[in-house]
């Protein structure tokens, strides 16, 4: 379990990969393929969607109140 680092940049990525970027100046890749079947990530489906992604309040958020914890980007990311 790591400390819960909040987001700091995000960048969409081809394929639904996201770059981040965390608080501790760690650069990570996540791939949000494994949630696009499931609520309330569906939109992200579509690219203009998914490309919309936005850092607010230390974590990744779309357009349609769609947001991923940062503890769970982090987990699941791997390092850029």
């Amino acid at each position: 379990m790591h400390d819960l680092l909040d987001v700091v940049s995000v960048k969409p990525l081809q394929d639904h990969w996201l770059a981040l970027s965390f608080e501790n100046g760690e650069n990570r890749l996540f791939d949000i393929k494994p949630l696009l079947n499931k609520k309330p990530f569906e939109p992200l489906q579509q690219k203009h969607v998914f490309e919309q992604a936005y850092v607010f309040a230390g974590t990744v958020n779309w357009p349609g109140n769609i947001d991923i914890a940062p503890e769970t980007l982090y987990e699941r990311s791997v390092v850029a």
